[in-house]
Parts: C-alpha cells; structure tokens; sequence
C-alpha cells in the first residue's frame, strides 16, 4: 500500500470528537508512510486530515473539480493537487491514487463516494479493501442497516464482510493491510443447477 482515500465531511461536525478522528487518522498514515488522497478541501475534515499530514511531513494529494475550485474551498498548500473536469472524473481519479478507501464521518457526498467504491469492489472492478472509521458510533445506525440488508439476502454476506467497520484508524488500517478479497467471479456467475 502507497496511499489511502479518505472521504469525510467538509464540515467539521458537531463533536471535537471528529476532529480529533481526523488528526489521529493523517497521524496513523504518516507513521505507516501512506499517503493521503482526498477531495481537495481546506475545510472541515478534509482540511484536518490534510493538514495534519502535511504537519508531519506526510505526502497530501487533492483531488477537486473545478466548480469546488472556484468557490476558494481548495487547499492550497497540498504535495499535489489535481483539479478535474467533473466529479465523475474526480471519483474515477482519486479511485485509480488510491490502494484503499476510509469514510469518516461526512455527509451524503461522503456516503456515495464510499458505497460507489465499495459497489466497485463487490463486482470486482478493484481488488482494494473499503473501510468505515466509526468515531463516536457515527455509523452505528448504517452498519445495523447493512446487516438487516444481508439477513435479508439482499446483500451477500461476503460482500458485506468486504466494508470493515472500526472505531480507531491503526485497527482499520491493520486490516487493510491483510485483506484478501472474496472470490468476485464466483458470485457473478449464476449458479448452475
């Protein structure tokens, strides 16, 4: 692994505790020597987990479209920064910098990015391991969904097994590094009888 995307919110939410996530998280790439790719922002979470990496001396890749750009939100200091044509080309960029995916708390942006990225991954597009940084239970209420949704058989359980869930970025990191994707062609292929 050379680099981590982190999606999270451009809003620093209502607990310190999300900001301290987001510095413990830029810390925890740092010591591991991944990069950071991530949307770009001087804002929010975004802009503490950036900032903190580049604190440390750590690598920093944006990734923003240009109607972002010309709002002034882009950070300006970054080890690199790539502004994009749309968003699509924003998603399809960050997907092809990074060796893995964490969400940490953010809103419905946050919420697509991770569950386009894992939909990816389930049909096999990449092989890269999908995380949730679950700080203060934030997505608490999300993963009782998911397991409704397997129970339900409207998700294979090995697909629902490919979105780690952790409360703390080292533990979530540690299973990125050992994560071994499920056999994808098995459960494409229709079952034969």
């Amino acid at each position: 692994m050379k680099a981590v995307c982190v999606y999270c919110g451009s809003s620093p939410g209502r607990l310190e505790t999300y900001a301290d996530a987001a510095r413990a998280l830029g810390q925890a790439l740092v010591a591991r020597k991944l990069g950071l790719v991530y949307g770009g922002a001087s804002i929010g979470l975004m802009g503490l987990v950036a900032d903190t990496v580049l604190q440390l001396g750590g690598r920093a890749v944006g990734v923003i479209p240009q109607a972002l750009a010309r709002k002034e939100v882009v950070h300006r200091h970054l080890t690199e920064l790539h502004v994009t044509q749309s968003m699509h080309e924003r998603k399809t960029m960050m997907a092809d910098l990074s060796d893995g995916f964490i969400a940490m708390p953010g809103g419905i942006g946050t919420f697509e990015e991770i569950f386009e990225i894992w939909t990816w991954a389930q049909l096999g597009i990449h092989a890269k391991p999908c995380g949730l940084l679950n700080v203060a239970g934030y997505y608490d209420a999300l993963t009782t969904f998911l397991d409704h949704a397997a129970a339900e058989q409207f998700l294979k359980p090995p697909h629902r097994a490919m979105l780690m869930v952790e409360q703390q970025p080292q533990a979530l990191l540690d299973r990125f590094v050992s994560y071994q994707p499920p056999d994808i062609r098995k459960w494409l292929v229709p079952d034969e009888a």
